[in-house]
């Protein structure tokens, strides 16, 4: 059975559209049936008709979409709806969308603010249906593994974690160079008070608390605005308490020339550290203080359970980026269809970003602009 999908956002000239699209596909659990693509109409309807969707259910607005596909009939009608649109233009549709009977997927940071993801979160309690968040990296074989081995106690009790996420390609004005990708995140219109912060930060920040299974309870943070012009943070670092005693740091760059998308987090506990980048996603270190660091690879054997159903292909097949989206949506459809067959959903299915990632993710950004405002050194996390 095969869920009927359908898009706000994602049009012609849309990076993380298509993306979506390739996730919802590979494991043909969703057949893209309708779609409202970009804010203008026209475009939109050509993008849907591009991407062979009929004409009729190509519409011009999320409004109009919601409204007509509700009055479907209820075997025809879409039942998710996944949201790729800017941050500005998350909260309408995914709002709408929970309150006339729609599951959501949609891209991450949640909202535009706190006070909107605090709303939302409002929402999808009175909703009887499910909402997932897309944190691609939690997505990866060998960090669901990493999550295992942190929470079982495997690495001991947790005392430092170091997370990174640098990048490069905002080293210079591409906001003044019509760049479509550059302009919306670096606009505070569009993105919300934080550039690089709301951006990758976000991630870096949810990969911390989803693989030690512990929270941030204070941070200090020292943010940057390194290219002349710009309006909102491209550069920064924070220093981060969690509630079991533990410290971390997160770094964030989007001026670190040459740097792509290498997110990496070590993690070390009074037993065992282990480390993960995304530039060798198949490998998982985990490191000892009495004998040599172990070199665990996706697909083998030993792994957990999370891993494995995470895991399509045999060992020495790299499974990737695309893949690791994949398996947000995969085990989303999968909770889904056994809510439709009234049963309960494995463990393994329901791990997936949901709405309190989100709320601790919106918390994060405005937590750490105002530390970073602030002459005091330590800030509490509020949400």
């Amino acid at each position: 059975m095969k869920l009927r999908l359908g898009m706000v956002g994602g049009g012609q000239g849309a990076f993380i559209g298509a993306v979506h699209r390739i996730a919802a596909r590979i494991d043909d659990d969703y057949e893209l049936v309708c779609g409202a693509f970009s804010s203008n109409a026209e475009k939109s309807k050509a993008s849907g008709i591009a991407l062979g969707i009929s004409a009729d259910r190509a519409y011009g607005s999320y409004e109009e979409m919601i409204q007509k596909e509700k009055q479907l009939p209820e075997d025809q009608r879409v039942q998710v709806i996944s949201i790729v649109t800017p941050n500005h233009a998350h909260f309408g549709p995914t709002k709408m969308a929970l309150e006339n009977g729609f599951h959501v997927i949609l891209d991450k940071p949640m909202t535009f603010s706190l006070a909107e993801a605090k709303e939302l979160e409002k929402v999808v309690a009175a909703s009887d249906k499910l909402f997932c968040l897309t944190h691609t990296y939690t997505g990866y074989p060998m960090v669901k593994e990493a999550r295992q081995l942190a929470v079982t106690g495997k690495l001991g009790t947790i005392r430092k974690i170091y997370v990174e996420y640098p990048q490069g390609w905002l080293s210079s004005f591409l906001e003044g160079e019509d760049n479509k990708q550059a302009s919306w995140r670096t606009d505070p219109g569009k993105s919300g008070i934080a550039g690089c912060m709301g951006d990758i930060g976000t991630h870096a920040f949810n990969l911390c608390e989803y693989v030690t299974g512990l929270q941030v309870t204070q941070l200090c943070a020292d943010l940057n605005i390194v290219v002349e012009g710009r309006k909102l943070d491209d550069d920064g670092s924070v220093l981060m308490k969690l509630d079991n005693g533990a410290s971390a740091v997160l770094t964030a760059s989007q001026i670190a020339i040459g740097e792509e998308n290498n997110v990496k987090i070590r993690v070390y506990g009074d037993k065992a550290g282990l480390e993960w980048e995304q530039w060798d996603a198949n490998t998982l270190k985990v490191k000892y203080a009495d004998k040599p660091t172990e070199i665990w690879r996706t697909g083998a054997g030993y792994l957990s359970s999370h891993a494995g159903h995470n895991t399509r292909t045999p060992g020495g097949h790299p499974e990737g980026y695309l893949e690791a989206f994949a398996n947000l949506y995969h085990n989303f459809a999968l909770t889904i269809k056994a809510g439709i067959e009234g049963k309960e959903a494995a463990a393994e299915a329901k791990d997936f970003p949901g709405i309190s990632d989100g709320l601790r993710g919106m918390a994060f950004i405005e937590n750490v602009i105002a530390s970073g405002k602030s002459d005091l050194k330590w800030t509490k996390f509020t949400v």
